[in-house]
């Protein structure tokens, strides 16, 4: 019988796509699906940036490009970063990368070993937890929590510090959650992360662009008495509709650098060629369609938290960023994920269970707004007559 490494049974996954698995299995059968479950704008992705990509092609840029990311691409995002936090960047501490998970992946790997903890949101992305199990380092959970508005709490977030503790991942904006930290509570983390100079940050901005009613999205880039030891995970997928294109870009203290730079040689060489140059035009080019696209979010959003509050016995916070809502159905009876796959297969209405993102995940559920307003008002008429039919409180 094949044998392979422990850590290899101790992997996770993101269930995300398990229920977009299923939801197009149904849909195949001829079952009229709503998807609010998948995290992926559903817009095209600007065409300048498409045509971008084209050019490359038709130009024979069809080769290698050096591991960590084409020199004109690493460039456009240090002016870009100036430009959104202020901060100055050098080039050469750009790692371009094929998605945001890749700089999960690496960032855990380094810092992830047996006698290590390592500080992750909960709820929240469940490739975080994933990967540390995956290298032997215990996972610790920093709750998020709803009284909050789900943000992170700086006291708490330090008082879980220990000498064991090799990192920290923060997310801000949030998936699930939505929510945003302000800037009070980053400012209160930064000072106190001084007294704990040997632990790392790895800080997701992946939705940095996404805020709305005027929250601020305050990056920790912007911090310099951590830019020593800060991770920065940002990318194009998001922002401007790419999720498939799989382009990212991490930012890392010249003690990582090389490191990250022997890992993507290994890993995968280099991301393709075009699209490193659909990078450039989306970073450099027009951003009407990047605005608007937020604009329709934020249309949506309202509409979703408003149609969730006049759900039978379930609660919704305000989301102030990304594209989700994380609404509270505790009083419903239901669990949350028996309550998800019953949505999906008698109301035709996909959406996470909460705890696919962690232990305090139960209670609620995700829904993804990117979706059209006219489905997101199916998707609540449905859920609404569901809920008053299948009552468990």
């Amino acid at each position: 019988m094949l044998k392979t490494i422990a850590g290899f049974d101790r992997i996770g996954e993101e269930n995300a796509f398990a229920v977009l698995a299923r939801a197009t299995q149904l849909a195949s059968e001829g079952r009229d699906i709503i998807n609010l479950g998948i995290g992926q704008p559903d817009f095209k992705t600007p065409s300048h940036i498409v045509e971008a990509a084209i050019k490359a092609l038709r130009d024979g840029h069809h080769g290698y490009t050096p591991a960590t990311g084409i020199l004109p691409l690493r460039e456009a995002v240090c002016a870009d970063l100036h430009k959104r936090v202020g901060a100055e960047v050098n080039p050469d501490n750009v790692v371009i990368v094929p998605g945001g998970k890749v700089t999960m992946f690496m960032a855990i790997l380094m810092f992830g070993e047996p006698g290590r903890e390592i500080l992750y949101p909960d709820p929240g992305f469940p490739i975080y937890r994933s990967m540390i199990e995956f290298t032997g380092a215990k996972p610790v959970p920093i709750p998020i929590r709803e009284e909050n508005d789900f943000a992170f709490s700086a006291e708490e977030t330090l008082s879980l510090i220990n000498d064991r503790t090799s990192l920290i991942i923060l997310n801000s904006p949030a998936n699930p959650t939505g929510g945003v930290t302000p800037r009070a509570e980053i400012e209160t983390l930064v000072k106190g992360l001084a007294a704990f100079p040997d632990v790392a940050i790895m800080s997701d901005e992946i939705y940095a662009q996404m805020t709305y009613d005027g929250m601020e999205h305050v990056s920790l880039l912007g911090f310099e008495e951590l830019r020593d030891r800060l991770i920065l995970l940002d990318g194009w997928s998001k922002t401007y509709a790419m999720t498939g294109w799989r382009l990212g870009y991490s930012v890392w203290p010249d003690a990582l650098i090389d490191k990250a730079r022997k890992l993507s040689v290994n890993a995968w060489s280099c991301v393709n060629a075009p699209t490193q140059f659909a990078g450039i035009a989306a970073l450099t080019g027009p951003q009407d369609e990047a605005r608007a696209m937020v604009a329709e979010f934020d249309k949506r959003r309202k509409v979703v938290v408003e149609g969730l509050n006049a759900l039978p016995n379930v609660t919704c916070r305000t989301p102030l960023g990304a594209f989700y809502a994380f609404p509270n159905i505790k009083a419903t009876g239901w669990k949350a994920k028996q309550l998800a796959s019953a949505l999906l297969e008698e109301a035709g209405v996909a959406v996470i269970g909460g705890p696919d993102f962690g232990i305090l995940g139960e209670g609620y559920i995700r829904l993804s707004y990117a979706n059209s307003t006219e489905n997101i008002l199916r998707a609540l008429k449905r859920m609404e007559e569901f809920l008053a039919a299948n009552s468990k409180a």
